[in-house]
């Protein structure tokens, strides 16, 4: 049986990329054989040198040509898309061509600090100003708007009036290393039966 091939988007350091990889290096039925990069200077690229990943390099011109990622994705054989980190707008070309078979993490209980520029430790800033007894990580669908597809999972974790922004970081990085991988195997093995 072939498996399902995971291509994984990433425009920085890439620790949910390399924990997905790590993940499903083994897998019997996913396999994560392209890392694509809308950062020529990101981490994840010098983290995936020594491993059998192949890395496409776009700039961002490319990264707004839905049909551009189409080919990459068709040249590669790419069944389903994951962001993790991605800090483009996916083009509405390739998710009608991908519809429901992308996934992204968002690091906040969506719908809340959801949207444009709200990423990283701009939400965690967020969280923190608005003294949110918990927040999460909400693993979800992409459709053409910033976050708002399809949720799938949501994962909480509480937080003190002590935390400050790189402890909500730290917590809910914690979360996404922990659920994205399991979320994203328990997705494609439902819709797949």
């Amino acid at each position: 049986m072939r498996k399902h091939r995971l291509a994984i988007f990433a425009s920085g350091n890439g620790s949910n990329a390399v924990r997905l990889i790590d993940y499903f290096e083994n897998h019997e039925s996913i396999e994560t054989p392209v890392v694509l990069t809308n950062n020529k200077n990101a981490g994840v690229i010098e983290r995936l040198e020594n491993t059998p990943v192949k890395t496409l390099i776009i700039d961002n011109k490319q990264a707004d040509d839905g049909e551009c990622l189409i080919n990459l994705m068709r040249e590669n054989e790419i069944d389903f898309i994951v962001l993790g980190g991605y800090l483009r707008k996916i083009p509405a070309a390739l998710i009608s061509i991908y519809q429901d078979k992308i996934i992204n993490i968002h690091p906040a209980l969506l719908p809340k600090y959801g949207g444009k520029g709200m990423y990283g430790i701009h939400v965690h800033q967020a969280v923190k100003e608005a003294n949110e007894p918990e927040t999460g990580i909400t693993i979800h669908l992409v459709n053409q708007n910033y976050d708002e597809g399809r949720i799938l999972a949501q994962h909480m974790t509480s937080l003190s009036q002590d935390d400050n922004t790189i402890d909500i970081q730290r917590k809910v990085q914690g979360l996404e290393h922990e659920w994205f991988p399991k979320e994203i195997e328990k997705y494609i093995d439902n819709i797949s039966k």
